[in-house]
């Protein structure tokens, strides 16, 4: 064996002696980081446990019909947040335009939404439309509601993922003799829709959480059924615990969902 060959294969255990290691750390730490989670919780658990304000008989008996609500709370984020993107891409193409008139109603929509609080415009399309001869039930109002609201936020994302797309591409493209609306529809969009993707599923992470809000007007979601169980059987802690597990885990499954999508973006990226 030569000199270069002799350097290269130790380089190369070298390279393979690094990379061994940091797998080792890297599941050393993982193992250490769920060891802690698991460890919290359990103590936590068993603290409540102890302490009396944890009853088996009421969980075993009341978790099924408080998990029921787990669909009802995914049915209305998953139609709110499809309502809610495609009201974004519109009025984010609305903010940009040109024309002040469709500006101004796009402007005036987000500035109003995001100025008042969400639980305000649940109520107010509930209870207030109805004086007006628009009559919802609780279910359509928590979605039109969720949307209008997580809509008008999303709006300024995608106009800032609009304006992340280099200037120098539409340039080109209008330089080929392509229309605005192609460009907007063949270039832009598909750009700026990868762009903001990872937003999205923050949005909807957190739209899981305030779907909740839509209990106060009756939505049989995960929170109502949690209260009306506790409050009915005077075990509000037991009742309100499992909700929060259920929206806890509910988070995890679809963070992680959410981080498997940012990494694979982020190779096709590369």
């Amino acid at each position: 064996m030569t000199a270069e060959a002799t350097v290269q294969a130790e380089q190369a255990d070298v390279v393979r002696r690094v990379a061994n290691a940091q797998a080792r750390n890297r599941r050393t730490f993982m193992a250490k980081f769920f060891f802690t989670w698991i460890a919290l919780t359990v103590g936590v658990g068993a603290v409540m446990w102890y302490a009396g304000r944890v009853d088996a008989d009421f969980i075993a008996r009341t978790a099924p019909f408080i998990l029921g609500g787990a669909g009802v709370t995914i049915f209305v984020c998953l139609l709110s947040i499809t309502f809610a993107t495609a009201l974004a891409l519109v009025g984010a193409v609305a903010r940009l335009s040109s024309n002040p008139f469709v500006n101004g109603i796009a402007s005036l929509y987000v500035s109003m939404v995001r100025g008042t609080p969400l639980l305000l415009q649940i109520l107010f399309i509930y209870y207030a439309l109805p004086q007006v001869g628009i009559v919802l039930p609780a279910i359509p109002a928590g979605i039109i509601a969720l949307s209008l609201n997580y809509g008008a936020y999303m709006t300024e994302i995608f106009r800032a993922g609009i304006q992340a797309v280099p200037r120098g591409q539409r340039e080109a493209a209008a330089a080929l003799g392509m229309p605005q609306g192609l460009i907007m529809r063949r270039i832009v969009l598909p750009q700026a829709t990868r762009i903001v993707i990872p937003a999205i599923g923050n949005d909807f992470v957190a739209m899981l959480k305030d779907s909740a809000l839509i209990s106060v007007i009756a939505v049989p979601e995960l929170l109502w059924r949690a209260e009306r169980t506790g409050t009915r059987e005077l075990q509000p802690i037991p009742a309100l615990l499992i909700a929060a597990v259920v929206y806890w885990v509910l988070t995890i499954i679809f963070s992680l969902f959410q981080e498997r999508l940012e990494r694979r973006m982020a190779r096709s990226d590369r």
